[in-house]
Order: structure tokens, then sequence, then C-alpha cells
């Protein structure tokens, strides 16, 4: 199935939508060095990645008319910034808000289905408005604003439209849920915002996928069974007590069934663990992107991951690598940057998966990535929700816009 990626950043969810068998034409993204990372993998023929074409430039330039009738679907992660927690909160009045081209790709375009990720603060109860009317133009993308009318206005119209039930023109089924990727077998917990839609005439229905992954499970295998210890070959000297907060809950888990609570969270041990180790200031010359840059410090609230859970969600810093979140705690209080490979391995990149730019540069990237296994996961269950369709349809008779008021 024929797609595109837009603002494919480092390529988490363009790799994530590609290993659930779409075949990605156009991979389009503005910054230099996530393309350069984009055109090394490519070059290196990385699973997946040597067919793309890779366009570096502003996608408020790009004309996505040439790919109407040919393209059955979209991908995409517009900038979270405008949106984030650790950001200014200046959502749509952000210039970096790119949620309006990503809405125009899918009116040019009229794909089969869609998905447009974002940062949990998309929905902040200050943007809530705003997030409405994100999802009622993409329900509605060919009524666009009339003349010089503001965007309240504009959302007034596009919701007597949802409710009046009777619009004959281009439409989409339009879901959208919060997820934790760790509860999907991501080492991470990483919150984003999927929004899915289906084409209205398709007579699709789609659905987010269950978890698969639980901390009931993971405490399972470390306070009941041993088998996580084991696993790590963690001698029973070696291995931590329970911690005092979770005594009565592993107590009520001794009598679960273990195949009823799914399969365990992944931990930061689980992801890095058989990485080389290495020294502050150390790198490995033979697994790319694995050095240790000195210097790590925690902050207040900002202490770092602990090994045997999943990790906090990386972050991206406006200047530089923050601490705290992109760190490794230890039991003694210490902490050490992670590397760039270690998180690759925490947002599920393969290891031939090669980060370009300088460190800081390579950090940011992965601050901003989809997680591979969420994306790989939301796009499989969308792609076998689609297979059932026909062929792309002819676009749905267009009514004059001047007569959906």
């Amino acid at each position: 199935m024929k797609s595109i990626e837009l603002f494919a950043g480092a390529g988490g969810l363009a790799l994530g939508v590609a290993r659930a068998g779409f075949e990605h034409e156009v991979v389009l993204e503005w910054d230099r060095n996530a393309c350069d990372t984009l055109r090394r993998n490519k070059s290196r023929s990385v699973d997946h990645v040597s067919s793309w074409q890779i366009v570096e430039g502003d996608v408020k330039n790009y004309d996505f008319r040439q790919h109407a009738g040919n393209t059955e679907f979209i991908a995409g992660g517009p900038p979270c910034q405008p949106f984030s927690l650790g950001g200014k909160h200046l959502g749509q009045r952000d210039e970096r808000n790119m949620f309006p081209h990503a809405i125009r790709a899918v009116r040019e375009i009229a794909p089969k289905g869609f998905i447009l990720e974002n940062v949990k603060g998309l929905l902040r109860q200050g943007f809530s408005n705003y997030y409405s009317y994100i999802i009622h133009q993409l329900k509605f993308p060919e009524v666009t604003p009339c003349g010089d009318e503001d965007w309240i206005d504009h959302l007034a119209r596009l919701e007597k439209l949802a409710t009046g039930g009777n619009y004959a023109g281009l439409q989409y089924n339009v879901v959208f849920q919060l997820l934790d990727a760790a509860n999907y077998g991501v080492p991470q917990h990483r919150h984003r915002v999927l929004i899915v839609g289906v084409r209205s005439d398709l007579g699709v229905e789609f659905g987010f996928p269950l978890p698969t992954h639980t901390e009931d499970a993971l405490l399972y295998e470390q306070w009941v069974s041993g088998e996580y210890w084991d696993r790590h070959r963690l001698s029973k000297a070696r291995r931590p007590a329970i911690p005092a907060q979770l005594r009565c809950r592993v107590e009520r888990l001794r009598s679960a069934i273990p195949m009823m609570l799914g399969l365990p969270w992944r931990t930061v041990r689980d992801a890095i663990s058989d990485l080389p180790k290495l020294s502050e200031g150390e790198t490995c010359r033979n697994m790319p992107n694995h050095f240790l840059n000195p210097g790590a410090r925690s902050y207040p609230g900002h202490n770092g991951s602990p090994l045997d859970s999943p990790a906090k969600a990386l972050k991206a810093g406006d200047h530089g690598v923050p601490g705290g979140e992109n760190t490794l705690r230890f039991d003694n209080g210490t902490v050490r940057y992670f590397s760039v490979r270690e998180c690759a391995r925490l947002q599920t990149f393969p290891d031939d998966w090669i980060l370009e730019g300088s460190w800081t540069e390579s950090m940011r990237q992965l601050g901003n990535a989809v997680p591979v296994l969420l994306a790989s996961a939301i796009a499989t269950d969308l792609r076998k929700a689609l297979r059932g369709a026909d062929s792309i349809k002819s676009r749905p008779r267009r009514r004059a816009l001047a007569a959906t008021s």
C-alpha cells in the first residue's frame, strides 16, 4: 500500500509504518541532520529504507496533489513543540504548528487512511478547543475557512456539519487515543496522542490495539517468580529488596495466573544490558553511536531513569541535551548520560540504524522520535482494517463549500 511520510525526523514513525507493510514513496523532512540520518540509512540499504525518496525541504512548499489517486496512506508527526509540556505552550499561535499542512495533505491526496501523532500536551485543557478544531478539520478536510474567517467560526461551521449528517464531500472517520508506549513493548514510558482517520466511503472500522505489556507482569517476574533476575543472571545476593510501596501489590500478585497478566513491561536493563560496557568518555569502535559523554547531573524532579523499570520519556532540549530524563540512575544516586545507541534502543530503533550529527543533534532527533515498535503496532492493525477495502475509489462528489455553512 503506497504511502508518504510527513515530518519524518529521525524516522521512527516512518520505519514503524514501513514494517507494517506500507511502502513510502516520499519521506519529507526539513531538518538537515535528520535528513542526513535518513540518507545514511538509505545508502546502507537498511531494511525498508532503500526505496524511500527523501525530500529535504519545508512542507509548506510541497504540492501534495501530485500524489492524488496513487497514494493510499499518509503518516506524520507534526512538530510537537507548540503543544509540548516542556515547550512554550503557544499551540495554534506557534509558527511551528504544522497541523494545517498535515490537513492540507489529506485534502489534496484523499488517502484511504492516515496516522498522525503528537505529544500528550496536545490534550492540555488550554488547547482543548484547538484540538477539537484539528479533529473536525481532519473529518472534513475539504471544508476550508472562508475568506478571513477565524478558526473559532470555522470550528462552529464544522461542528454543524458533524451533527447534520448530510455532508456529501470527502469525509473521514477519525479516532484518537493517548497511548503509553511501555504498554506495547517499548522500554520507555512515552505518552503519545495517536490520531487515526479512515475514509468514510470505505466502510472500514478501526479500533486501537489493546495493550500487550503490563506492569503487573513485570512485577510478577521480578518479585514473585524471580524470572526477571534469572534472565539477567543476577544472584539472589545482588537482587534489590522489594520496594516498600510495592509490597501489598506484590502479595496480591502471588495468586495471579501469569498468562492472564500479559507480557511484562520491558525495562532499561532489558534494552541495554547486552551492549558493550563503557566508561565515561569512552567510545565503542564496534557499535555505531555508542559512546558515553561525561558531565551528567540530576535535578529536583529530573533524576534519571532506574535500571529495572521502563525509562522515563527521552526529551529533546531546546538548548542541548537535558539532564534527568536522558540519564541512567543507579541505586547509589549517581547518574550518567545514556549513549546515543542506548537511546536508540529505548526508542526501539534497530542497531543498524545510524544517527547522524553531533551528540546533541543525535539526541535531539531521538528525543523527538516516535518509538518504532509503537508505530508498527498501530499501523499493523490499521493496515489489516484497510486490507479488506477496495482499491482507492473515486473521490466522493464535491459539493460547493459555500453551501456548507
